[in-house]
C-alpha cells in the first residue's frame, strides 16, 4: 500500500496558518503596530484604505532592521524575542512567535521598507503570496514601513467573509484604541482613505483615555490605585451615572497588553453591585501589572486571553481596588435619605464660629399687673383689663336659632346629569382585549382567541413605519424647546455622520454632528429622554451589523430603531391602547412576524380549548 503521509508545502502551510493568525484587516493592524511598538518607536502611523481590504499600512522610527533580518522576518518561527522554551514564560515584549509576518505574506501583497539608523541606506524587500519578487537596496528614513496589499488576494472564500467596509473599520479602530491606550508614550495617529481619524500625542493615561474618547470623558472617570505584592492597579473606572447599555469602554491590560477576561469583569460588576442602573455597564480601564512568571499568554493565537497562575486573588484584589476607589470619591450611595439639603450650614458660614446670643431680662415685668410696665426691652407690654366678659355671650343664642332657620330655607344649585359620551358599563361589555402579565395582548376572535406579544407587535409596527418615512421622505418631527447637546467618541460620530441622512429622514434633526452631537428635533415616536439611549444601541447594531450582512443600512437603521423604542415586556397598556396595538398591527404587510423573523402572535381555536379539558 502507498504512503498517505506527506509533508505540506511552505506556503500551504503558510495560508493554514494565516487562518488562525489573520482573521480580518484588523489581526493584520493589530500585527504590525505590536511589531513596531517591539523595535522601540516613538511615532506610529498607521494608514488603511476601504477598511483595510485594498492597504494597511505602518510606519514606525524604530531601531529598523538589517538586511539580513529583514530578510528573515518572512520566515516561519523567525523571531528575536526567544531563544529556549524557557523564555515563553518570561515575556515582556507583544510579537514572539514569529508567525505574523510569514502568515500576512502568504495571503496579501506586503511591501516592506526598512533601515537601521547607523546605516547610509535600506531595504525594500517585495513579497507576493510567500514569493519574493524583489529585493533593493533604497535610500529611507529611520525605521520600518510594512504595507499590505489586497488581503486574501488568492484566498477568496476567505475575502466573501470579510463584513462591510464600516464594520471592518470598526474592528481596526478597536485594535488602534487597544494599542494607543496601551501605550500613552508613543505617539499614534490614523488615517483611513485620506482623512485623518486619531493623532494622539505623548501623554499620561488619563489623557490618552480623553484623547481618544472625547472631552468628556474626563469628568467620568474614577482613578483606582492598589499596589501590592501580587498586583499593582492603576486606572480609571467610569462613575455609575455615565454607565452605557453597551460594553463598548471596557478595557483590561496586563503588563501592556489588552486581554479579555469574564471573571475578572465579574469581579468588577461585584465592585459596582447595587448603583448600577439595570441593563448598563460600567466603563473601566484598568492597567495590571504582574511578575511575567505569573501568566501564561500563549494559549491564544490572537495572545487576547491570558492564564494566570491565582485567578482568585486578583478577583478579590480588584474587587476591593475598585470598591474602595468608588468609595473614596462618594461614588456610592449615601444611606441618610432624610437629608434636607436646606439645613446645610451655609457655604459663607461654613469655617465661623457661632456667637453667642445676648439676653436681656426684665425683672420688673408682671403680666398681671392691670398697668402699663416698661423695662430695658425695647417696646412695651400692655395688659387691657377684661372687665363684664359676660356679655360677650349676650345674645349668641338667638343668633344661632336664626342662622338655623336661614339654613332651612337654602337652595343649592345643581348641574343636570346627562348621559356620557361614552357608556362605561356597555364599553366593559364589549372589551375585546385583555392584557396578560403585561407581556401578552388576548384578542377574541370568531373561530377562538389570538394571543399577541405586544413587544414583537409594536417591533412590527413601528419597524414598516420607519421604512416608510425613509423611502417616502415624510417624516414627522416633533421640535424641542432647547437642543439636546450629546458627547460620543469621534468613531461613534463618524458612524452617525454615515447615517445622518437617513436618520433626517426618520424625524431626526441635527445642528451640529462633528465634534459634539445637537440635536434640534427628533421623531414624534422617540421621547427626549430616551434620545441618547438610542443613538447608543444604533451605533452599537451598525458596528456589528445585527443582525447580518444581508440587509441594506435602511433596513438595519429601521430594525434598530424599531427595537429600541416598541413597548417593552412588563408595560402596562390601557384598553385603547391594546386595541389601537392590535389594529395597528394587522394593517401592517407582514403582520405575523417581527422584524427578526420570529412570531408575532398565536392562534388557539375553541376545539384547542376543548381538547385541554377532555
Amino acid at each position: 500500500m502507498a504512503d498517505i503521509i506527506q509533508l505540506l508545502p511552505d506556503h500551504v502551510a503558510n495560508q493554514i496558518a494565516a487562518g488562525e493568525v489573520v482573521q480580518r484587516p484588523a489581526s493584520v493592524v493589530k500585527e504590525l503596530l505590536e511589531n513596531a511598538i517591539d523595535a522601540q518607536a516613538k511615532t506610529i502611523k498607521l494608514i488603511i484604505k476601504d477598511a483595510g481590504k485594498t492597504l494597511i499600512q505602518v510606519i514606525d522610527d524604530g531601531k529598523g532592521m538589517s538586511v539580513t533580518d529583514a530578510r528573515l522576518s518572512f520566515e516561519r518561527h523567525a523571531t528575536s524575542k526567544i531563544r529556549k522554551a524557557e523564555d515563553l514564560f518570561d515575556i515582556h515584549t507583544k510579537g514572539f512567535r514569529g508567525e505574523a509576518l510569514a502568515s500576512i505574506a502568504a495571503i496579501a501583497h506586503v511591501e516592506l521598507k526598512t533601515k537601521q539608523e547607523l546605516d547610509d541606506i535600506g531595504v525594500q524587500i517585495k513579497i507576493e503570496g510567500s514569493e519574493v519578487v524583489s529585493q533593493e537596496v533604497i535610500v529611507t528614513p529611520k525605521g520600518t514601513s510594512v504595507a499590505v496589499k489586497n488581503l486574501f488576494f488568492n484566498i477568496p472564500a476567505r475575502r466573501n467573509f470579510l463584513k462591510s467596509n464600516l464594520v471592518e473599520t470598526r474592528h481596526i479602530i478597536d485594535e488602534f484604541h487597544r494599542i494607543a491606550l496601551a501605550h500613552p508614550s508613543i505617539n499614534f495617529s490614523l488615517y483611513h482613505n485620506g482623512s485623518e481619524i486619531f493623532n494622539l500625542l505623548e501623554s499620561n493615561y488619563r489623557q490618552r483615555i480623553v484623547n481618544v474618547f472625547g472631552g468628556k470623558t474626563n469628568e467620568k472617570l474614577v482613578p483606582v490605585n492598589e499596589d501590592t505584592e501580587i498586583l499593582k492597579i492603576t486606572g480609571f473606572v467610569g462613575k455609575p451615572e455615565f454607565a452605557k447599555k453597551t460594553r463598548g469602554e471596557q478595557f483590561f491590560f496586563v503588563n501592556h497588553r489588552f486581554i479579555k477576561s469574564a471573571y475578572l469583569n465579574h469581579a468588577i460588576n461585584s465592585a459596582f453591585d447595587g448603583i448600577l442602573r439595570e441593563n448598563t455597564h460600567a466603563s473601566y480601564f484598568l492597567y495590571l501589572e504582574v511578575d511575567p512568571k505569573t501568566i501564561d499568554i500563549n494559549i491564544h493565537p490572537t495572545k487576547t486571553e491570558i492564564k494566570f497562575d491565582d485567578e482568585h486573588t486578583l478577583y478579590a484584589l480588584l474587587r476591593s481596588a475598585v470598591k474602595h476607589s468608588l468609595g473614596q470619591f462618594n461614588i456610592a450611595p449615601v444611606l441618610d435619605f432624610d437629608h434636607n439639603k436646606s439645613m446645610d450650614t451655609p457655604y459663607g458660614f461654613k469655617d465661623k464660629d457661632a456667637t453667642n446670643p445676648n439676653i436681656e431680662v426684665d425683672k420688673d415685668f408682671n403680666p398681671f399687673s392691670d398697668q402699663k410696665t416698661t423695662g430695658n426691652l425695647s417696646g412695651s407690654y400692655k395688659k387691657e383689663a377684661i372687665a363684664n366678659w359676660e356679655s360677650l355671650y349676650v345674645g349668641l343664642e338667638s343668633k344661632s336659632n336664626d342662622l338655623q332657620n336661614d339654613f332651612t330655607e337654602m337652595q343649592f344649585e345643581r348641574d343636570e346629569v346627562t348621559s356620557k359620551i361614552f357608556d362605561e358599563e356597555s364599553s366593559v361589555k364589549t372589551q375585546k382585549t385583555f392584557q396578560l402579565h403585561n407581556k401578552y395582548i388576548v384578542n377574541t376572535i370568531k373561530s377562538g382567541m389570538l394571543i399577541i406579544n405586544q413587544h414583537r407587535a409594536h417591533q412590527r409596527v413601528l419597524y414598516e413605519d420607519f421604512l416608510q418615512h425613509i423611502t417616502v421622505k415624510e417624516a414627522v418631527s416633533q421640535q424641542l424647546l432647547f437642543p439636546l447637546i450629546l458627547e460620543f467618541s469621534n468613531a461613534e460620530i463618524t458612524v452617525l455622520q454615515n447615517l445622518k441622512e437617513q436618520l433626517e429622514q426618520t424625524g431626526f434633526v441635527f445642528s451640529k454632528l462633528k465634534d459634539v452631537v445637537e440635536i434640534t428635533g427628533v421623531p414624534v415616536s422617540v421621547s427626549e429622554v430616551n434620545v441618547s439611549l438610542v443613538l447608543e444601541q444604533l451605533i452599537n447594531d451598525v458596528e456589528n451589523e445585527v443582525p447580518n450582512s444581508n440587509f441594506s443600512q435602511t433596513d438595519l437603521l429601521a430594525k434598530s430603531l424599531a427595537k429600541s423604542l416598541a413597548i417593552k415586556t412588563g408595560q402596562r397598556l390601557t384598553i385603547l391602547e391594546q386595541e389601537n396595538l392590535v389594529n395597528r398591527l394587522f394593517a401592517c404587510k407582514e403582520a405575523s412576524i417581527s422584524p427578526t423573523n420570529k412570531p408575532t402572535f398565536i392562534t388557539m381555536s375553541v376545539d384547542d380549548l376543548d381538547k385541554k379539558f377532555m
